[in-house]
């Protein structure tokens, strides 16, 4: 079902932003910066060099952490495409969209997306005289009232639904979709270069979205594969799997990732060359995470087992750091200090208040945010910032799951309301590989001494409830119709 969300009116909205604009202006004597939003698809963490991958080549996105910020602890709150899409653009979780799980087939068919009338960021910057694009995956529903130039953006090039090929993809340019030879991570970067050129006069909101590094990982340019030539790759361990094959697919993944850093190295140069990158916002991150390997798995959030003999339906819903965790860089020379980093818990719900801040757009007023401005920290300033994150994740294709998590710098929750018997507990502070679920201790294989697991756990959910009654979380009515998951 989806959720109406009022939309601000469009008046007071313009009206309100054209002030702060001007005063924002004003204030700091520059034009209007521009903006580059860089998202990859499925990328994690690990296969970042500056985020200490010793065997990722990735020149161009290390170049971007060097000279700008880095966030250690940046987070999604889905760890699946599409609601995690939802969240980057809205500032809002799936539940509250109507977006919980990736979009498929089924959903597709059924008429679900984004709604129409949910706010968008890159619609309030069009509302502020920016010239917006988006070259790449949308993901974001199908049909006609979900595209993406009614929802914020002047300009589409990409492809509307969930995967694409490697080679050759069929994408959508001027509303047809046709075939288009070569790699499709250079052939989108062409299109968001040629939108730069052709918007380098005037303020312009770019946003890149890559198919890479998602299944399949593979043709890849022979550019991307010399890289890694020589190179010996070794994946994650885990007991019982076949490390040759997890030793392939962590190669070919890489390589996948570097078609992209090979691409986002093309699109500085010719910012450079347009003498626009002094004045622009370059943002590097991804939708959610990924493990090939960890945990024995394969994926993200409705990761399949690796075990030999498994089949890949064998689905294991799952918030595993890896499948949260993602890159997040930000590059403004003269605003953002060149090399620094960022340790707070950064939420991909405080991406619309944050980019925003950054362009020093008000948050409309009568806009439903959740997240916060963290944009004052990306440049330098101590700012109070939270200790605690929020995830929900509803599986629906391929299996059913409800997953809702709270996570603080030493503690993560996750509680599945549909099958108990997996709920998690996890001490970050000494078990960050997540190794141990003291969620029933007894069962854990490790004593918990010291610490009073029930107190925790207690703790943790009650801030869980607080934050479900705040977003309206529908899994509250179904609980309240049944005694209390806590206690059984």
């Amino acid at each position: 079902m989806l959720i109406q969300i009022p939309r601000v009116p469009l008046l007071l909205l313009v009206l309100a932003s054209f002030a702060a604009g001007e005063l924002h202006s004003a204030s700091s004597g520059r034009a209007k910066p521009n903006l580059v939003f860089v998202m990859t698809d499925d990328q994690a963490t690990w296969s970042v060099g500056a985020y200490g991958h010793p065997q990722a080549v990735t020149p161009n996105i290390d170049r971007l952490a060097r000279e700008g910020v880095l966030l250690r602890n940046a987070f999604v709150p889905s760890p699946v495409c599409s609601a995690s899409r939802a969240t980057f653009l809205t500032g809002l979780y799936g539940t509250e969209v109507g977006i919980t799980d990736f979009l498929a087939g089924s959903e597709v068919a059924a008429g679900f997306g984004l709604p129409p009338q949910v706010l968008t960021w890159p619609e309030v910057l069009q509302q502020q005289g920016y010239t917006t694009g988006l070259s790449g995956k949308w993901h974001l529903g199908t049909q006609p009232q979900f595209h993406p130039t009614r929802q914020g953006f002047d300009w589409f090039f990409g492809y509307m639904g969930a995967v694409n090929l490697p080679m050759n993809p069929p994408l959508e340019e001027n509303g047809e979709v046709r075939t288009f030879k070569g790699p499709i991570s250079d052939i989108l970067t062409d299109h968001a270069i040629g939108f730069v050129e052709k918007n380098r006069d005037h303020p312009f909101a770019l946003l890149l979205h890559f198919r890479e590094p998602h299944l399949k990982y593979t043709p890849m340019p022979e550019v991307d594969q010399k890289a890694y030539e020589g190179r010996e790759i070794k994946g994650a361990e885990y007991p019982g799997l076949d490390q040759e094959e997890v030793n392939r697919y962590t190669r070919e993944y890489l390589i996948s990732v570097h078609a992209v850093d090979r691409n986002v190295g093309r699109l500085m140069a010719r910012l450079k060359e347009l003498n626009l990158l002094e004045n622009t916002i370059v943002v590097f991150t991804s939708d959610h995470g990924y493990m090939i390997g960890q945990h024995g798995l394969h994926s993200k959030g409705n990761a399949w087992w690796m075990f030999p003999g498994i089949p890949h339906n064998t689905k294991r819903p799952n918030m595993f750091e890896e499948a949260i965790r993602i890159p997040f860089i930000v590059r403004w020379p003269g605003r953002i200090p060149a090399g620094s980093e960022a340790t707070e818990p950064f939420s991909s719900v405080d991406t619309f208040a944050t980019i925003l801040g950054l362009m020093g757009v008000p948050v409309p007023a009568d806009s439903r945010q959740h997240g916060a401005d963290f944009s004052p920290r990306l440049m330098g300033k101590r700012i109070p910032w939270r200790d605690v994150m929020f995830g929900q994740y509803d599986l629906i294709s391929g299996g059913i799951a409800h997953m809702r998590m709270i996570r603080t710098s030493e503690w993560k929750m996750v509680r599945h309301y549909l099958s108990l018997e997996l709920d998690e507990l996890y001490d970050l502070k000494n078990d960050p590989g997540e190794q141990y679920n003291l969620y029933r201790p007894q069962r854990a294989g490790k004593r918990a001494e010291g610490q009073d697991i029930e107190g925790i756990k207690a703790g943790l959910q009650e801030r869980l409830y607080a934050w479900q009654r705040e977003i309206n979380d529908p899994l509250l009515l179904r609980m309240a119709q049944e005694r209390d998951p806590l206690k059984r």
